[in-house]
């Protein structure tokens, strides 16, 4: 009997890693053009390719890496490179507690941490409206290893396969992320007034903070966090989720 049960259950495991694989594959798709754009803009302020090449293997964060190199580029001292990528990344904190709800009881804290290190907004997302109560670990190890390998790809490709792109290719790069992010919302705004609300929600709060200009000394990792809070509570607030019985 337990020489049955094993393989079954064996078998459950990789099916949800693959089900973790299929839902990345529309994150992998828009993650590799964002990695080119990021290993072109690294190398067109001059930061050597083994640095970007391990700022995409371990940090693993675009907005920061994004901003990280700017900053580098800019000659900002490095501590102040430091302060600006960990309020930038404090939302992370928040996506982690949240998406430890929804995890199966009993999974090793090796694996969370590895699943921890893999959560960025466009993972969080397709975790956080996937219609199971509760996700197993390797789910998430799935959906987060496809999205990390495809971003360290299109690093690569940026860093040493794009140097002969068009200039208006180059261009229409830079708005991938947002079309992406925005490709993953809508069809959840669709499904939920709830998250419609929060996501409108949202933008006012930070709307707001960038055109008060007493709020003008804000950075804007710190107006990101601010809203992300001010809407989560909020929401949370007024949309309070029911607890199992």
């Amino acid at each position: 009997m337990k020489n049955l049960v094993k393989p079954v259950f064996s078998l459950k495991r990789h099916s949800a890693f693959t089900d973790g694989l299929k839902a990345a594959i529309p994150i992998a798709i828009g993650y590799i053009p964002i990695g080119i754009t990021f290993g072109l803009l690294a190398r067109a302020a001059g930061i050597p390719n083994y640095i970007t090449i391990m700022m995409s293997l371990i940090i693993f964060a675009g907005a920061s890496q994004f901003v990280g190199i700017n900053l580098i580029a800019l000659g900002t001292g490095f501590w102040e490179i430091i302060l600006t990528t960990f309020i930038l990344n404090l939302r992370h904190l928040l996506m982690s507690a949240s998406l430890s709800q929804k995890v199966v009881p009993g999974a090793p804290k090796g694996i969370l941490s590895l699943i921890s290190f893999g959560i960025t907004d466009e993972t969080f997302t397709v975790a956080s409206f996937r219609e199971e109560t509760k996700l197993k670990p390797e789910f998430l190890a799935g959906l987060n290893l496809l999205a990390f390998s495809a971003w360290n790809v299109g690093t690569w490709m940026g860093v040493f396969l794009a140097a002969g792109l068009p200039e208006s290719i180059k261009a229409s790069m830079g708005i991938a992320l947002y079309v992406m992010f925005i490709g993953l919302l809508v069809p959840s705004c669709r499904r939920s007034k709830a998250t419609l609300f929060i996501a409108l929600l949202a933008m006012a709060v930070h709307s707001l903070m960038h055109y008060i200009p007493s709020l003008g000394f804000l950075s804007t990792g710190l107006k990101i966090v601010i809203t992300t809070i001010a809407a989560a509570f909020i929401g949370a607030i007024m949309f309070p989720e029911e607890e199992s019985v």
